[in-house]
């Protein structure tokens, strides 16, 4: 016979601390076959109200690059490619790229997503919208999102590398009166106070979601990388990319890659997600300015160990005029753009390009 006695409560499980290793889009999930980037939104149909992503994880979340990105023509006017590229990255990560046609920088913008803003990380380089219609593609991405995540709108916030690169803040006056939105000051001053970051660094809430502003000047005044604890980027705009950098301030410059040298010590970083492509494929050597037709670009994501690596080289020219050519950058310290840029150091391998390259 069953004993009367009641049963002891059982001991509820305990609740675990430990971030999911993929809070969003977990690849193991048959929900999310190969090839999926990071989306849960087709999960929770029947529920009711906004979908609400855990943006806490202890890894990157997950997501790739895995395209060729638009590279121009040889005669602009014929070119046919988008004047906006856009890819997803992953459900909440979108990257933008500028025809080259349009402007031969052909810079990258980089739209974030939290559960309650959107963050628009520099501009481009054509303020006009007719040929670069930046907030038209901006809308389209961020409607879609709010259908995804059945939401009305989100407000939107647009910040920049730096208020002094003119290939990044030229489409900024595209967002002026939009609605919901906030443009981040392009003044030194009123930008420090603007992201907070007069001492230590700022913080940027997209609802879960945080973005970490370090002061990071050196080939500008006001230069700011944005930390993505996401996916683990550090958006770094001119201070380090794949291409020809230009040192306004030296010991600033390696003031600021010591910086970030330390914080891969101590923070996750995937991707360092520079604000242009100039180098090719060949090590060493970039495509010369003005260029629209860059068949064969260097990626656009590099590896944290150019941060060192870049720190090494700078360390090394302090107060010196000269140019220093690595596989994946060219650091050009008190010259001209245009200086020596064709010219190898002597420890880099001089591999000859098609012969309609420079």
């Amino acid at each position: 016979m069953p004993s009367q006695e009641t049963a002891a409560p059982a001991t509820p499980a305990p609740v675990s601390l430990v971030p999911k290793l993929h809070p969003n889009g977990d690849p193991t999930l048959a929900e999310n076959p190969v090839g999926a980037k990071n989306t849960d939104s087709c999960l929770p149909l029947h529920a009711a109200g906004p979908v609400i992503h855990d943006y806490a994880s202890n890894s990157a979340a997950p997501g790739d690059i895995a395209l060729r990105w638009i590279h121009g023509s040889v005669v602009a006017a014929t070119n046919t490619d988008p004047r906006v590229q856009v890819i997803a990255y992953n459900e909440d990560t979108y990257i933008l790229r500028e025809n080259p046609c349009v402007h031969w920088e052909a810079p990258f913008t980089y739209l974030l997503f939290g559960n309650e803003r959107a963050l628009l990380i520099d501009t481009g380089a054509t303020a006009e919208a007719e040929f670069y219609p930046l907030r038209a593609t901006v809308d389209k991405i961020v409607a879609r999102w709010c259908a995804m995540r059945r939401r009305r709108s989100i407000p939107l916030t647009v910040v920049l590398t730096s208020g002094e690169d003119v290939a990044q803040n030229q489409g900024r006056g595209q967002f002026a009166g939009r609605a919901a939105t906030t443009l981040a000051p392009m003044e030194v001053a009123a930008a420090k106070a603007f992201y907070e970051i007069s001492s230590g660094t700022g913080r940027i809430d997209l609802g879960g979601r945080l973005i970490e502003v370090i002061s990071t000047p050196g080939t500008h005044r006001d230069g700011v990388t944005f930390y993505d604890t996401y996916n683990g980027f550090l958006y770094t705009g001119d201070l380090l990319y794949p291409g020809r950098i230009q040192i306004a301030n030296d010991r600033d410059y390696v003031a600021s890659l010591t910086i970030l040298k330390k914080w891969t010590e101590t923070h996750p970083v995937k991707w360092v997600m520079g604000g242009h492509v100039e180098m090719m494929f060949v090590p060493g050597r970039a495509y010369p300015r003005f260029a629209n037709y860059r068949p064969f670009e260097h990626l656009l994501q590099l590896e944290t160990p150019v941060i060192e690596e870049a720190l090494t080289s700078a360390s090394g020219i302090v107060g010196k005029e000269t140019v220093v050519f690595r596989v994946d950058f060219i650091l050009l310290n008190r010259v001209g753009p245009d200086e020596e840029v064709y010219r190898t150091s002597k420890d880099m391998p001089d591999i000859p390009v098609p012969f309609w390259l420079p």
